[in-house]
Formats: C-alpha cells, sequence, structure tokens
C-alpha cells in the first residue's frame, strides 16, 4: 500500500475527470502507473548502472555464462 500527496491542480484534475467519466481516482492513477512503469524501471536502472559501474563481459564469456557455445 502506498500513499501520495498531489499538488492541488493535479488533485482537481483528476476529481474532475473522475467525476466525468464516473471511474474513480484509483483507477487512473493505476493506469498510469502500470502505463509507464516499465519506462521508469529502465531509466533508473540503467542511471544506477551508469553510476556504480561492474565488471564488463566479452561477448565470449557472455556466451560461455548463457551456455550458447555448448
Amino acid at each position: 500500500m502506498a500513499s501520495i500527496r498531489l499538488k492541488k491542480e493535479l488533485e482537481n484534475r483528476l476529481d474532475h475527470l473522475a467525476e466525468v467519466t464516473g471511474r474513480t481516482k484509483t483507477f487512473y492513477i493505476l493506469q498510469l502507473i502500470e502505463g509507464h512503469i516499465d519506462e521508469l524501471e529502465d531509466r533508473y536502472i540503467a542511471e544506477h548502472r551508469l553510476e556504480t559501474p561492474t565488471e564488463r563481459l566479452t561477448s565470449q564469456k557472455m556466451r560461455e555464462e548463457l551456455g550458447l557455445d555448448d
């Protein structure tokens, strides 16, 4: 469970959208999260990896680890 605090303008827009469509604010918040979580994960994981680099693998080593050279 999570709770968020929205800016008043955003809260008003969400209220209006829910009211005119007959859906809940939760429905729209979930739609937004589900629609963009992949992008956020990709971005922040990539940024983290750039900031904290680890050992690099050669293509040969990667093939060995994946069992592709059998």
